[in-house]
């Protein structure tokens, strides 16, 4: 499984927001809802290999974390509007410290960035990093932020770990997703 972690943070962590403003009253929710697609879809299929987890660290109940599960989700559509929902009612569910399910595919938690990393061996995607072209073996987890640059208290959690760029340029974060999972495809077995 190949899973993407996002920081969202002033996304908000409670339900507390219109779907008609994910930008303003959810704390750049659409920006997390686009991940979440350029994580999951295909043209017409899903990757079911692919887990996206966003931690959000705006609102009353910070830092939660929803995670989308390629192999099971149901319910998604490629629009920030439906994947926007699906967040919503995950967030609408009370949660402890292990993931709830909301709808299928769907779970909640309370934990953040700490517990992220303490289940999955992560490299971080930022422009100064190592060029991804060149590594020679690709890792299962990958950490980016959101609109945001990663704060201090978050580049002390992730100092030690591996750096990959994507390129010359700072992407969005659902397009550093995209080019992360074309240079995967590229690696599979049986392409060319």
């Amino acid at each position: 499984m190949t899973c993407f972690i996002v920081i969202g943070h002033l996304a908000r962590t409670d339900e507390e927001w219109s779907l008609n403003d994910m930008p303003g009253s959810a704390g750049r929710m659409d920006v997390l809802s686009r991940c979440v697609n350029a994580s999951l879809f295909l043209s017409h299929d899903l990757r079911r290999d692919v887990d996206c987890c966003l931690a959000l660290y705006g609102g009353p109940d910070a830092p939660k974390t929803v995670k989308f599960s390629g192999r099971n989700v149901r319910y998604l559509n490629p629009d920030e509007r439906s994947a926007g929902a699906l967040l919503k009612k995950a967030l609408g569910l009370c949660c402890g410290t292990t993931y709830r399910e909301s709808t299928p595919g769907v779970f909640v938690r309370k934990g953040g960035l700490p517990e992220l990393l303490r289940d999955h061996a992560c490299v971080v995607l930022d422009v100064a990093g190592s060029d991804i072209r060149c590594a020679d073996v690709l890792p299962d987890a990958y950490l980016l932020s959101d609109h945001l640059n990663f704060t201090e208290e978050e580049r002390e959690f992730i100092r030690d770990l591996p750096k990959y760029s994507v390129g010359p340029q700072a992407l969005h974060a659902d397009h550093t997703i995209t080019v992360v999972l074309n240079e995967i495809d590229r690696r599979r077995p049986g392409w060319r």
